[in-house]
């Protein structure tokens, strides 16, 4: 009897939280959902058509005018919508939307006007110029029907896009899921990085096979699009490991954050980095989660067109979190030589 009662004493002795305590806590709490709603609901309820690059072809032999005429016709429409680029002919704008130069164009100069989009560069844009081709021969008073092209289709499995723009989370989520597991349970700089690299290949070899043979979301080569997401978990993964080598836990939460609560609501995967508010989509193509998702349309769709931009963020990315683990390591080796401990050195 007298153990059962010491054993139960420790128990009886914690005393309850203070009442500023809780309070605390639900600071706290309301800060935190307050936080996850804006970061994720702000972004879609500002979403809006401006600065999107389109390209526009005038009649020969003076297409100026007519282009001139067309971009006031598109300022009265959508103001601040679009960013255009004058080209020469109609195979010059295709050529321009085929290599994601421009989300779509306008076709003056081949007798009936043309509108050409690419819906697998973003349905929503996509969606955007095909309302314009229903309204703009109205505006413009001609009389002859716009006809409206998609030159780079979404797959028949998946018309609407909607296993690409769903597949951005999980993928977000996979490198965090990756970084704290690795990080929980893996002792070892180099250990975690090999680690981290050997489940970006097989989570992109796995999540690429799921998108493309089963969902049919994806189109292109499978091993370049494997290639895309793995790309994407590595970068996301280690710059994270990394900032857990350097400051502990803090730099999960860190990491979390920025990936979570920032890169993946301004990627733009869903919709185009255009049509996110102010400067944030250009903010969220500098993150894993954005590049990532552009990337992986370009493998997928545009065979490889566009590709360079988000490849080099990616790189550098997993390059900072390459960097980082290094440093870690090297200030653990550091700390146990000082103490004199062999086995956490072998294991830093």
């Amino acid at each position: 009897m007298r153990v059962a009662s010491a054993q139960a004493a420790p128990a009886a002795d914690v005393s309850p939280s203070s009442w500023p305590a809780a309070a605390r806590a639900v600071a706290l709490l309301t800060v935190a959902v307050s936080l996850l709603l804006t970061a994720f609901a702000w972004p879609s309820v500002r979403s809006s058509v401006h600065d999107v690059p389109i390209a526009v072809a005038g009649p020969a032999p003076a297409p100026a005018p007519a282009v001139e005429e067309l971009t006031a016709v598109l300022d009265r429409l959508l103001p601040g919508g679009f960013e255009v680029t004058e080209v020469a002919d109609g195979a010059a704008a295709e050529r321009l939307v085929r290599d994601r130069e421009v989300y779509g164009a306008i076709d003056l100069g081949s007798g009936t006007p043309q509108v050409l989009t690419a819906s697998a560069a973003s349905t929503a844009v996509a969606q955007t110029l095909n309302s314009i081709a229903a309204g703009l021969d109205r505006a413009r008073g001609t009389g002859t029907a716009v006809v409206a092209r998609d030159l780079v289709p979404l797959p028949a499995g998946d018309p609407r896009g909607a296993g690409l723009a769903a597949g951005a989370l999980p993928l977000v989520m996979g490198g965090l899921l990756a970084a704290l597991v690795l990080t929980r349970l893996v002792r070892g700089s180099t250990r975690r990085v090999t680690g981290a690299c050997a489940f970006a290949v097989t989570g992109g070899l796995s999540v690429t096979a799921i998108l493309q043979f089963w969902l049919g979301a994806l189109g292109g080569s499978y091993w370049a699009d494997s290639g895309a997401v793995a790309l994407t978990i590595a970068a996301t993964s280690l710059s994270i490991i990394g900032l857990v080598s350097v400051l502990g836990y803090v730099g999960f939460g860190i990491g979390a954050a920025t990936m979570m609560l920032i890169g993946n609501p301004l990627s733009g995967t869903a919709t185009a980095p255009e049509r996110l508010p102010g400067l944030s989509g250009a903010l969220g193509q500098l993150l894993p989660p954005g590049a990532g998702g552009q990337l992986l349309r370009s493998t997928a769709f545009f065979d490889g067109q566009g590709a360079a931009r988000p490849v080099v963020v990616l790189a550098a990315w997993l390059t900072l979190g390459m960097v980082l683990c290094l440093a870690g390591g090297l200030r653990a080796r550091r700390a146990a030589a000082a103490v004199g401990d062999p086995a956490a050195r072998a294991t830093a």
